[in-house]
């Protein structure tokens, strides 16, 4: 299947892929990045999966969320008649649940369930017994219990039943997460669950503040960040997925179920120009709590708590997705330096302070020490925003980040809401630029390059004008956005950068056009004033959404797929910062 087949369901503490085929092929229980009990989406059916479906595999399903929800409608039509299956998580209670609600729509339709429970990522089958009417899987510290309406079969540990609804009848199922030493978890009403679940979205939804062109786009990808926060501490999660390649067969399959530092600044923008304050006060605060110590410890990535130890290990017992190895989970490049971090935290408080969500003058003192070290490291080397497992390189867009950082400071002190030593700031700033200028900029080809002395180029300088590193008029920023659109785009849409020029990384294989970059491109289409291009460019790319509203981290243009860890929240916070700068662009033009 692939993988804009799949929908979302979530509770905010984790997530689950209902595929187009009634599948559930993916869920990690208690919280988005424990261990899996469902992995056949990085495998087969045997990794466990829960199916619900019409039996007679000929029905032809069509799908759409509930209004402004997560609660997902998938509608079977059959030459006997229709049924509908409502998926949705409802919001958490003591355990996590998964509700399955079989309406009747109209005539008579068999069904089929199959449920293949897998703990450690498809690696433990558990055993199962039959509990005061419930069924109860066990294994180690895991336990699931299904509540069922109709009677229930074993076959070779997958729990089975095949069973017929007619128009009007609706048949309930719910799975409950709990742990095992605990006393057995109580029931949950199904149909109460869902007019819960349903609250819980239209009126999280009611404070969108977003009311331009392109809403509808907007406020799906704004329910798709909301599901991918974890509820207790705030942080946003780049997909909820491991392992999804960037590219079909190949070894680029990460795992990208942690909260990334590159990603605050853009989804801050993305909550506040919708009107979630609290949403972004709260990442924000998860941000703050992160990065608290030495910043010489800063890293790039962070559990959703907090946690900074993400050890990378093999799931080799996974065959991958098609075929797609290795199977990763925890990510090593947690390790690695990343100048450009401290630059993108700089700039998230910035906003923050900018939008008036705080004033704070031990975050203010943070910042200070997280300058400070910067001030001394910023000439090294370091891995860049795009974690390539290579040697460290002086990356331009690291050393313009390091500009953002001690802009930002210096602006805060301006606008006297702290003090700080300026003019050394200032000082500072000017090197860095002047730098930049010199050593990240080919005159010949009027382009910024990847790093110092590179042949390549980067995708992430399409940022400069944005960043405010250089106005939109310098020629500069011109021959950069044409030279990343002769050299990095693939039929209209942008790569990251090549992994064929300077020896850029080690591993083998490509990937596929970044859908992030290219909602950079058209951001700075429209700072150069070429609004139309931009708009064309914004309304292909939502093109690329799944029949949900869906997207993934990349596109493979010559398989005509998306690829990639999946939803992914870069690409959904680039829809609504697009959104809005095309608005913008409108109401200045």
């Amino acid at each position: 299947m692939r993988i804009e087949d799949y929908a979302l369901i979530g509770d905010m503490h984790t997530a689950a892929l209902v595929g187009r085929d009634g599948s559930i092929d993916w869920l990690c229980l208690p919280r988005f990045d424990s261990a899996a009990c469902f992995a056949a989406l990085l495998d087969e059916p045997r990794a466990g999966r829960w199916l619900l479906a019409p039996a007679d595999g000929q029905a032809r399903p069509r799908r759409r969320y509930r209004d402004d929800t997560l609660i997902l409608e998938t509608t079977w039509d059959s030459p006997g008649g229709c049924v509908r299956v409502l998926d949705f998580m409802p919001p958490r209670g003591q355990a996590p649940d998964v509700v399955r609600i079989v309406e009747g729509v109209r005539g008579r339709v068999e069904l089929r369930t199959e449920l293949a429970l897998r703990f450690d990522y498809g690696s433990i089958v558990p055993w199962t017994r039959h509990d005061g009417g419930r069924l109860a899987a066990i294994a180690g510290p895991d336990s699931a219990w299904l509540d069922a309406p109709v009677p229930l079969a074993e076959e070779n540990g997958t729990t089975t039943a095949r069973f017929a609804v007619s128009e009007g009848d609706r048949l309930p199922f719910v799975l409950t997460w709990h742990q095992s030493w605990l006393p057995r978890p109580a029931k949950v009403d199904p149909f109460d669950a869902l007019d819960d679940t349903e609250r819980l979205w239209t009126g999280w939804l009611r404070a969108c503040a977003y009311q331009g062109e392109y809403a509808q786009a907007v406020r799906r990808s704004l329910l798709t960040l909301k599901a991918l926060t974890y509820g207790p501490t705030g942080g946003v999660v780049a997909a909820p997925t491991t392992s999804l390649p960037e590219c079909v067969g190949g070894p680029r399959n990460w795992d990208y179920r942690y909260s990334w530092l590159r990603d605050a600044a853009f989804t801050l923008r993305a909550l506040l120009t919708s009107g979630y304050d609290d949403e972004a006060t709260a990442w924000r605060d998860w941000l703050l709590r992160a990065v608290a110590g030495d910043p010489a410890d800063l890293q790039i990535m962070y559990t959703v708590d907090g946690t900074r130890r993400i050890p990378e290990w093999r799931a080799d017992w996974l065959r991958g997705y098609e075929d797609s190895r290795p199977v990763r989970v925890g990510n090593a490049a947690s390790d690695q330096v990343q100048l450009d971090v401290y630059g993108e935290v700089l700039d998230c408080l910035y906003q923050g302070r900018q939008a008036g969500l705080f004033h704070d003058a031990a975050a203010w003192d943070l910042q200070r020490d997280l300058l400070d070290y910067l001030e001394g490291h910023w000439r090294d080397p370091d891995h860049g925003l795009w974690e390539v497992r290579g040697p460290p390189r002086h990356f331009v867009h690291s050393k313009v980040l390091a500009w953002v950082a001690v802009d930002r400071m210096i602006r805060t002190v301006e606008q006297q809401v702290h003090t700080g030593p300026t003019d050394r700031w200032k000082a500072l700033r000017e090197e860095i630029h002047r730098e930049v200028c010199e050593r990240g900029y080919d005159p010949e080809r009027n382009t910024f390059t990847q790093f110092y002395g590179s042949r390549g180029l980067d995708a992430a300088l399409l940022l400069i004008p944005r960043l405010g590193f250089l106005h939109p008029s310098d020629e500069r920023v011109a021959g950069t956005v044409e030279a990343v659109r002769q050299e990095l785009a693939r039929d209209g849409l942008v790569l990251r950068h090549r992994h064929d020029l300077d020896n850029l990384d080690e591993l083998a294989g490509g990937e596929g056009t970044f859908l992030a970059c290219s909602f950079w491109l058209a951001d700075a289409l429209a700072l150069l004033g070429r609004g139309d291009e931009a708009r064309e460019l914004f309304e292909r790319l939502l093109d690329l959404r799944n029949d949900v509203g869906l997207l993934a981290e990349e596109y493979d243009t010559v398989l005509g797929r998306q690829v990639g860890n999946f939803p992914q929240a870069y690409s959904h916070v680039a829809v609504v910062n697009t959104a809005s700068a095309l608005a913008a662009v409108a109401v200045r033009g």
